[in-house]
């Protein structure tokens, strides 16, 4: 299992896209003094070295999707130095479709980090929202630098990163421990190599500020905004930097950007054993659970013997590849995301129970991105430049590890000693974390919504709540039910509520619940 802050969605037509984090050494904590630049305003003066960027205008072309229009948004690779050079980064709109009075855009980010928001808004968002949104608002999106069609950071082949996936993430010796941390530093060293030029430059700082530039290049006072799993994190930051530009914003899925990364590993592990606890209990009540018709105690006690037998013996796949401990464990998380994947699961860990590991696998390169062919987007690549440069990293070494095991582990029995070794692999990495765990407050922007759900595998409820009372303007939307992120997932009252307030600008009333 690669647990390295992934926050994925589960939205329909779009391969998860969620959060697994990377650690933080030496106990440091939220009130750590943040590196990133202090806040900007709208009355502020644009500085002249940014001019040329806030000034552009963007050449739209047809993308080769049907309605939608593709361009190429210039930004500095380095804000501290804007005329050291340029990024070009990759977006896409579909106007709005009316009736009704133009509202203008709505830029949207589904998560990650890693996640293709060009992907999501052209696979997705620009024809799935609600129609009184597309009709309304210009669907917009930029692929974050590092990601996807922004200079995408790379890092390993696709044979290597085959073996990455597979490295044992509960090394039982000495030995077993070396060769996991051999396979972060190799991971880390291919990055390096492959995409040094753009790996200081790619975190979610940098990001918000390419927002703000789009933001003025599409002539909008203020931006309308809607982040999913990570990209909630986006959203608050934008919002820390730019308080006054903040327009309507939904934040879903939050994340807790007070949290050190050692802690946000630990709370998002026991917001994976809450998802598992949920699963197992509609399980053991079918007749073909594969993990019996007990209890969930009992159903968690079988999924880990199989983890176990999986680590002693990996079991067979229709291909080459074999079903091991670590890709085990990363397809049953995979369909944690989403409760309309727990009948796949279920018939997936038969099979594999049974000796044939083809249903999980498969759940796993759905995870990881990975082709047919062998090849991997660039998810985890970006995935990991971002978690390793937005916060110090958990450990200091494998001891550390070894310390941290207990509170993981009780954290969730089932997943948890996979997942603190999992949070090693920012260790090692060569570019020096510039981001700090502390409180956001936004002072002075509008209304923001946050949106939290109860038994939320990825971003726990709680971290909804806690963003929700830093933000001194937010307003907490709570969907009491199962699954990562809330917005067009199935429920009425969400939908409305959401709709209601982008259109009108009115957020809920204080404590409003749907489910």
């Amino acid at each position: 299992m690669d647990s390295r802050r992934l926050l994925r969605t589960s939205a329909p037509a779009l391969a998860m896209v969620g959060l697994i984090l990377s650690g933080c050494s030496g106990g440091h904590d939220a009130s750590a003094t943040r590196t990133t630049p202090p806040r900007t305003t709208a009355a502020a003066v644009t500085p002249e070295a940014l001019k040329k960027y806030y000034s552009q205008k963007l050449k739209w072309r047809d993308c080769g999707v049907e309605s939608f229009q593709c361009a190429t948004l210039r930004a500095p690779l380095d804000y501290a130095k804007p005329e050291a050079g340029s990024i070009d980064l990759a977006v896409s709109r579909v106007r709005a479709t009316g009736p009704g009075k133009r509202l203008g855009s709505l830029l949207v980010n589904p998560g990650g980090p890693g996640g293709s928001a060009v992907g999501y808004l052209q696979g997705y968002a620009g024809i799935g929202y609600p129609a009184p949104v597309r009709a309304r608002y210009d669907m917009v999106a930029v692929d974050p630098r590092g990601v996807a069609r922004s200079e995408p950071v790379e890092c390993l082949t696709g044979p290597r990163m085959d073996a990455y996936t597979q490295a044992d993430l509960t090394p039982d010796d000495a030995a077993e421990v070396a060769a996991l941390s051999a396979s972060f530093r190799e991971f880390a060293a291919g990055c390096e190599e492959k995409s040094g030029r753009i790996l200081p430059h790619v975190s979610t700082a940098e990001t918000a500020r390419d927002m703000d530039i789009l933001r003025a290049v599409l002539g909008d006072r203020k931006l309308a905004y809607v982040g999913a799993s990570y990209g909630t994190f986006v959203g608050a930051t934008y919002a820390e930097l730019f308080p006054d530009r903040v327009g309507r914003f939904v934040l879903d899925g939050a994340m807790d950007p007070s949290l050190s990364a050692l802690d946000l590993n630990r709370q998002q592990t026991a917001g994976f054993e809450t998802a598992f606890r949920a699963f197992a209990a509609d399980c053991v009540r079918k007749a073909d659970c594969p993990l019996g018709t007990g209890s969930v105690e009992s159903a968690g006690e079988a999924l880990r013997k199989f983890f176990r037998d999986a680590d002693a013996k990996p079991v067979p796949t229709d291909e080459s590849r074999t079903l091991g401990e670590s890709l085990a464990t990363t397809g049953v998380i995979a369909a944690m995301y989403d409760e309309g994947a727990w009948p796949q699961l279920r018939e997936a860990l038969t099979r594999a129970m049974g000796g044939e590991g083809s249903g999980l696998l498969a759940l796993a390169d759905g995870y990881y991105e990975r082709e047919a062919d062998g090849t991997y987007a660039n998810l985890m690549f970006a995935n990991s430049a971002v978690n390793c440069l937005d916060l110090p990293p958990a450990y200091g070494g494998p001891a550390d590890v070894e310390k941290a095991v207990p509170s993981f582990e009780k954290a969730s029995p089932v997943f948890g000693r996979g997942l603190a070794w999992a949070a090693l692999n920012c260790t090692h990495w060569p570019t020096p974390a510039t981001g700090r765990p502390h409180r956001i407050t936004a002072e002075g922007a509008a209304p923001i919504l946050v949106v939290g759900t109860t038994r939320d595998p990825a971003t726990p409820y709680r971290w909804a709540r806690s963003l929700a009372d830093q933000l001194s303007s937010g307003t907490l939307l709570t969907y009491e039910g199962d699954g990562h992120t809330a917005y067009g997932r199935g429920s009425d009252c969400v939908d409305t509520t959401i709709n209601t307030y982008l259109l009108e600008g009115t957020p809920p009333t204080k404590g409003k619940r749907c489910s």
